[in-house]
């Protein structure tokens, strides 16, 4: 089939985020005529186009920068996520034997979906996840692309203020020494999320350009590793079972350890069973299990511009990054996961920073946790929502010149959007499921699939060649797994089974 002829439009900045500073990708026409916009090409020419006197570019004019293991430490960021504070929740709902089998076949997975973005890419030379499916299935397949990123984003960007709507309570009920939790304002975290949304968030969000905040990105690593760190060092601190007022002590060590004698006297055989872990476990809630891994480990809209701003660029070197960035992530997954689980067994709620509220309301290291991953989320929004305003402009303006008023607007109408679900959903376990079950499927295992089975060409790889067959499995096992996810997540909301999962 012919690609559709079109100019089209692709953004890239050195982080690896997309930029609302538009830059043409020219596709060439018939009889080897070219389109461009003359007005952009001067200065663009200059400022990003410049090719290399000594090598010719493999894909773009465009002349990546970007060392290798900076990209490993973006890509790794990228996947990262507030994924991982809903994963002790999984294995608690799975078991570890399984958790961990499910953990491995999903990283395998999202590394074969790279590598069929990656096969795709080199054959079109197109570096960015729209434009591959612009170039299988043309508009309709650009606008699908830019739909389930779009709806990854929104999920992600909900999972981020529902941490600020729960967390910063009781930050603030800390910070003022209070035990018990007040009807003032400022301990409403209805409230607060859209306090930070409106005074913070915002601001920075009407920005055209948001490339400086890609500094923020080593930030938010570092605070999920100070996370890990915590929820490992806390698991040989708490003890099992907690007693029933072991969240109004004091916060002094030298008492907590005292209680924590006086527990472990009366060891009856329901708090040994009760703090057991389970191996293999099957309930109504193993059902967000996968859709709780797919969402923690999509990245795939940003491998491509990864890609293009990686120095000596080759599919065989991005590979090598996507994978080494995948493993990392998965040995933090599992263990924030395992250790998080070893900590309150069944009792861990959907989102585990939450459960140490349960331990002590006044601890300063889940103190300083509690901070640093509020601080690192909130300066994550705007980041995550500029793709998603670049993406509602290519669908409802296409080829319109920008203007401050719908700027703006769109900036307003998603934060004000994101900001109803947060405050009317339930808990965050509905948002990593449902967003875990629809867009990261699509992304992860259905799109690449297909993309790859149509832009690859026909002589090179017939239809009924291994790799084509593989990549339709692929794309098969995908749908099935969204179909099955959002079944028993629609059959558990029916059953109202689902508030188990919420936060107490």
């Amino acid at each position: 089939m012919e690609a559709p002829l079109q100019t089209e439009m692709v953004e890239l900045v050195p982080n690896g985020k997309h930029s609302e500073g538009l830059l043409p990708v020219i596709t060439p026409m018939p009889g080897n005529q070219r389109v461009e916009d003359p007005a952009r090409s001067c200065m663009e020419g200059k400022s990003f186009l410049q090719k290399s006197p000594s090598k010719e570019p493999h894909f773009t004019d465009f002349e990546g920068k970007t060392s290798f293991g900076m990209s490993v430490f973006n890509l790794s960021n990228a996947i990262m996520g507030s994924g991982i504070l809903g994963l002790a929740y999984a294995m608690a709902n799975t078991g570890i034997i399984l958790f961990l089998f499910l953990l491995t076949a999903v990283a395998l997975l999202s590394s074969y979906s790279i590598h069929l973005l990656l096969k795709s890419s080199g054959v079109v030379g197109i570096r960015a996840y729209e434009q591959l499916g612009y170039r299988a299935f043309g508009t309709p397949g650009k606008l699908a692309a830019a739909l389930a990123i779009t709806l990854q984003n929104i999920g992600a960007m909900s999972s981020y203020l529902y941490i600020i709507k729960s967390e910063l309570p009781l930050v603030i009920q800390t910070f003022l020494n209070l035990e018990e939790k007040t009807s003032d304002w400022y301990m409403n975290g209805n409230y607060l999320v859209i306090l930070v949304s409106v005074t913070i968030i915002l601001p920075l969000a009407l920005m055209r350009q948001l490339g400086y905040l890609g500094y923020s990105s080593g930030f938010s690593l570092s605070c999920m590793v100070f996370f890990l760190i915590a929820v490992i060092y806390k698991k040989f601190h708490v003890p099992c079972p907690l007693p029933p007022n072991f969240n109004n002590t004091t916060g002094n060590f030298s008492h907590m350890e005292i209680v924590k004698e006086k527990v472990q006297l009366p060891v009856e055989p329901e708090a040994s069973a009760f703090c057991t872990p389970s191996y293999f476990t099957l309930n109504s809630q193993t059902a967000y299990t996968i859709p709780i891994m797919a969402f923690a480990f999509v990245c795939h809209p940003e491998v491509l511009p990864i890609y293009t701003e990686l120095k000596d660029p080759s599919k065989k070197k991005m590979q090598h990054i996507s994978n080494l960035s995948i493993a990392v992530m998965y040995i933090m997954y599992f263990l924030a996961a395992l250790f998080g689980y070893l900590t309150f067994y069944n009792g861990v709620e959907s989102e585990l920073l939450h459960t140490y509220s349960k331990v002590d309301s006044f601890d300063v290291l889940i103190l300083c946790v509690r901070v640093a991953v509020l601080t690192a989320v909130t300066l994550t929004v705007p980041i995550v929502l500029f793709p998603v305003r670049r993406a509602i402009q290519q669908m409802l303006f296409p080829n319109q010149e920008f203007t401050w008023l719908r700027h703006v607007l769109i900036a307003i109408g998603l934060l004000t959007s994101i900001n109803l679900l947060v405050i009317f959903a339930p808990n965050i376990l509905g948002i990593f499921g449902v967003i875990g079950a629809t867009s990261a499927p699509f992304l992860i295992f259905i799109f690449p699939a297909i993309f790859y089975f149509r832009i690859m060409p026909t002589e090179k790889e017939p239809a009924r060649s291994t790799p084509k067959i593989l990549a339709l499995c692929f794309a098969v096992l995908g749908f099935l797994l969204m179909t099955m996810s959002l079944s028993f997540i629609i059959i558990d909301w029916a059953s109202g089974t689902s508030r188990h999962g919420g936060n107490h």
